[in-house]
């Protein structure tokens, strides 16, 4: 069934897990996302991100996706991540995503306010959830002095308040793909955070973490992590291990679903899902 943030996250906040966005760009990912979800009878978020339309555009995914989002038998989320231009959040809106991140976090703070908060506006009259991010997660993870770019709580607070969204993303100490230097996570600003602002928060740069921080990041007041990586990597290392001579694409394409539909259950677990 096809939700927003708020039907998902607000539970989440409430009763101490997380819910996972795993992007899915294609069929394969979709099927052992859904797949996943419907196992554990858990909530999922599933869509894509600015970056990664080359390799599936918004027109075509939302033809995919948002039918398999509709009949699935749990609570999918529809949602643009990181969309990096107005016209582009827009859009998605227009072919029914239910939620969107207008990501606006490199520009100055009262831009990204005015930005957010008009957005927002128009992302409440779809009757779709906004998310946005306060704080530089890539370099915060990534520089000598990570606190500089960390989310300010303060700030976080003037922030949601001016702006309307349903859940921020914090820079806490994390990075989008692969790290250079082991992440340290500041959880005591997690926790800080999520005590001043009353909705829920979110964790980017999830791939790559130990288990431990992500049960720790859940433990502080973390409610949705983004998961990618993990994901892409399972299924390229399914279909290299599933190729042999004379093989084809349809013969890959079952060990790919099910590579993915493993990874992403073994992170709902760890995310406090699928508990009967």
């Amino acid at each position: 069934m096809l939700a927003n943030l708020n039907d998902v996250l607000l539970p989440a906040r409430e009763n101490g897990y997380a819910v996972g966005l795993f992007n899915t760009v294609n069929l394969e990912l979709a099927r052992g996302v859904i797949a996943a979800a419907e196992e554990l009878n858990a909530p999922v978020i599933i869509g894509t991100a600015e970056v990664l339309l080359p390799y599936g555009p918004l027109e075509e995914l939302s033809c995919l996706l948002l039918p398999m989002a509709k009949k699935a038998s749990v609570p999918v989320v529809l949602h643009l991540d990181h969309g990096l231009q107005a016209e582009t959040c827009k859009r998605a809106l227009e072919l029914g995503f239910s939620s969107i991140m207008y990501d606006c976090s490199t520009d100055p703070y009262e831009v990204n306010v005015r930005k957010v908060a008009d957005m927002a506006k128009l992302a409440h009259q779809y009757g779709a959830t906004i998310e946005a991010e306060l704080g530089h997660v890539g370099e915060a993870a990534n520089a000598s002095d990570p606190s500089a770019y960390y989310t300010d709580p303060a700030q976080a607070k003037d922030f949601v308040e001016k702006t309307d969204v349903d859940a921020l993303a914090i820079a806490v100490g994390t990075a989008h793909g692969a790290y250079r230097f082991p992440p340290k996570l500041d959880f005591q600003r997690i926790r800080t955070i999520k005590e001043t602002i009353g909705i829920p928060l979110v964790l980017h740069g999830g791939s790559g973490l130990s288990d431990s921080d992500f049960r720790q990041a859940i433990e502080s007041g973390i409610s949705k992590i983004n998961i990618f990586t993990d994901l892409n990597l399972a299924a390229a290392k399914a279909a290299a291990e599933g190729y042999a001579p004379n093989k084809g694409l349809t013969d890959l394409i079952p060990g790919m679903v099910e590579a993915i539909k493993q990874a992403t259950m073994e992170k709902m677990r760890l995310f406090g899902l699928g508990k009967e």
